[in-house]
């Protein structure tokens, strides 16, 4: 190897470092955002649906703006350009293409989010296989998932209620995660066992997991999954 070339791989080592650097800024970042006003509750309510972690909430929450501005889940669904028409006559299924008119980001991220909540949720696994008997085409059959977790979306902003198709679990397992990256003034001085809870009762959302996964972990241990269903996105 010349002299060239082990300086440019030490530049690009180096450029990586600094690269990583920026990205840890920024995720702390949008871990703090995403506890205060005014995204806090929102953002720990779209956590509980499979797919959605920091990022993917705060993309969608951004993006949406203010939920009261939909007055149904189809309008919500529009913006999104998700949008499209089904038709079933026997054994006959016809799907219409999408708008795409709309947010680009928003689209994009709940298709992201139905990709992985098909990997980790038996529920949305399901949805999508029966949609992909039908259609025989992956893409299509992933943007019907994607606008059925918008729907998704809207009722737990707009009726501030829980998903019934959430895992208890899961959330509890992202907020320990979320809590332990936090720097500790974030966390107001709080053990991250401590703020995790915080953050899912002032939410409202059911904490009833949490004393499960506090107990597996011993004070100052990074939180780990103990199930055999390994949560894979913390993105």
């Amino acid at each position: 190897m010349s002299g060239l070339e082990k300086m440019q791989i030490q530049q690009e080592l180096v450029l990586l470092e600094e690269i990583d650097k920026h990205k840890a800024e920024v995720d702390a970042e949008l871990g703090r955002q995403c506890l205060r006003e005014p995204w806090g509750k929102q953002a720990v309510r779209l956590l509980q649906l499979p797919g959605f972690g920091v990022v993917m909430s705060m993309i969608v929450l951004s993006a949406i703006g203010d939920i009261q501005r939909f007055a149904s889940a189809k309008h919500l669904v529009g913006y999104a350009g998700l949008g499209a028409g089904v038709h079933e006559s026997g054994k006959e299924h016809i799907e219409k293409r999408i708008t795409k008119s709309g947010r680009k980001e928003l689209r994009w991220a709940l298709v992201e989010a139905a990709w992985q909540a098909i990997r980790i949720s038996p529920y949305w696994k399901e949805q999508y296989e029966k949609y992909l008997r039908r259609m025989r085409r992956p893409n299509q059959a992933i943007v019907v998932i994607a606008r059925k977790l918008l729907v998704a979306v809207w009722h737990v902003l707009t009726k501030e209620e829980t998903d019934i198709h959430a895992s208890e679990e899961d959330l509890a397992y992202k907020m320990l995660v979320l809590a332990w990256d936090l720097d500790e003034n974030v966390r107001l001085g709080l053990t991250y066992k401590q703020f995790a809870k915080y953050a899912l009762m002032s939410s409202a959302l059911r904490p009833t997991s949490l004393a499960l996964y506090a107990g597996m972990c011993p004070e100052g241990s990074h939180p780990e999954r103990k199930s055999r269903h390994a949560w894979r996105n913390w993105a």
